[in-house]
């Protein structure tokens, strides 16, 4: 039994770059007001948010082709451009963060990288030629440029080219100005600035293990130490519930109407890392391909260059791959805990309706090393085995909604949920993400409260 009760105004669970950015929201309108962050593991930033645990990309519409499908031959920009904005927000956020000093080396979060998309393929080629014409006037992609010459694709990407026929149907395009985040280092640095503040505490190896609402709308939170020491308690006047993939069931525990009938399906990454430094200093971008049909939007091929505690790091992927934890770092049980009956036939009716992603992801769990290879030689094809390893990513869970029509399906991106009562919010979703945190912490500020 817990043997004391904290107080704070306000409760984020999880110390990833959706509480950090909400905190700096929070203490900027309420100075005086004492927030309060909850982490289950002995250190911030070390699930999604961690360097490691994603691609890095600062997602803004150059080079993801999702973001861009193509519908009786036209191509819609709308999600492009409006996470490009996004994007553009929370640059804009950490510039003035950095400002203010909340993050005292922005050069060691950001760095600029150009963005490339790639495809083959005569189909391929005239859908990234369309859709090069359709955003080039576009806000943010003005600086875009399109190639199918061998020359000019191997000033822009040259390990890609190197050993590639000549007269391959390739096409690439290009924004020399795109960028490479580590949010890992960002939320580390704001953390960093609230150890000086009395009114900020965060709480270390702190399991969210219940919590139900009481009086006057506050909610108590029973509290967990990982350390093994004794149990508590902390009364809160509002809640964010920002905990990644373990955020479902918290928002089940919560009980708000609003999170009713929501389920999750959880999935793995893994990555090729490059081992060779000559020729991971050959590449210095972000290259983006298309995803193969039935594959989660997370799964887009990509070869990435990245900065990495301050190390260049070179890696390929996401494959993905399957377990039933929630978290990286969590527990096999969670898929089957997180089944409940208001949640049970929105997971069936996704599942049923799906059919080309489980199919995907049975065959990604299948692959061999040497069909991961295969498969980053479509990129780079020079690529040997010697010269790369596996490496496992983050874990992401994909949303499924209740459906009338379907009983339950995907909801792909980032959700908010708000209690009808304004006191209790939650997060749900992968990317983009980290990359629109700031739009996303925006709106959950004016919606609980203004």
């Amino acid at each position: 039994m817990a043997n004391k009760i904290k107080h704070a105004d306000f409760v984020l669970i999880g110390g990833g770059i959706m509480s950090a950015t909400l905190a700096i929201l929070l203490h900027e309108k309420f100075p005086t007001k004492q927030i309060a962050i909850l982490e289950r593991l002995p250190k911030v930033a070390e699930e999604s948010s961690e360097a490691w645990n994603n691609a890095g990309t600062g997602h803004c519409g150059n080079c993801e082709l999702n973001y861009t499908p193509e519908f009786d031959g036209e191509i819609n920009c709308e999600k492009a451009t409006r996470i490009a904005k996004q994007f553009h927000e929370s640059l804009d956020f950490w510039k003035h963060c950095a400002q203010k000093g909340y993050i005292q080396d922005l050069s060691k979060c950001l760095r600029e990288l150009p963005h490339l998309s790639f495809v083959y393929g005569e189909a391929n080629v005239a859908f990234l030629e369309k859709r090069y014409h359709a955003m080039k006037s576009l806000e943010h992609f003005d600086t875009m440029q399109f190639s199918t010459d061998y020359n000019v694709m191997k000033k822009w990407a040259p390990l890609m080219m190197e050993g590639r026929d000549e007269n391959a149907t390739v096409a690439m395009t290009h924004i020399e100005k795109g960028y490479d985040v580590n949010f890992g280092e960002i939320v580390d640095q704001i953390f960093d600035y609230f150890e000086k503040h009395d009114n900020i505490d965060l709480h270390l190896e702190s399991d969210v293990h219940d919590l139900e609402q009481v009086d006057e709308g506050r909610w108590l939170i029973d509290v967990t130490d990982e350390t093994g020491g004794p149990s508590w308690k902390i009364l809160a006047n509002y809640v964010f519930n920002g905990a990644g993939g373990g955020a479902l069931p918290i928002l089940d525990n919560s009980g708000i109407e609003e999170g009713a009938g929501y389920g999750g399906f959880p999935i793995s990454g893994l990555f090729l890392r490059c081992t060779n430094p000559d020729i991971i200093e050959q590449h210095d971008a972000k290259v983006y391909g298309k995803a193969k049909e039935g594959s989660p939007p997370m799964s887009v091929p990509h070869l990435d260059s990245r900065m990495i505690n301050g190390r260049k790091e070179l890696l390929y992927g996401p494959f993905a791959g399957f377990s039933t934890k929630f978290l990286k770092h969590g527990s096999y049980f969670d898929l089957p805990r997180s089944i409940e009956w208001d949640n049970i036939l929105s997971m069936l009716g996704a599942g049923y309706h799906n059919l080309p992603l489980v199919k995907y992801l049975v065959e990604q769990v299948a692959l061999s090393f040497d069909d991961r290879m295969k498969m980053l030689r479509d990129f780079y094809p020079n690529a040997q085995n010697l010269d790369w390893k596996v490496v496992v990513a983050g874990q992401r869970v994909q949303i499924i909604k209740s459906d009338e029509e379907k009983m339950g399906k995907l909801q792909f991106g980032t959700e908010v949920i708000i209690s009808k009562d304004k006191t209790f919010s939650t997060l749900l979703g992968a990317s983009p993400g980290a990359s629109t945190s700031y739009s996303i912490m925006k709106q959950v500020i004016k919606e609980s409260f203004d």
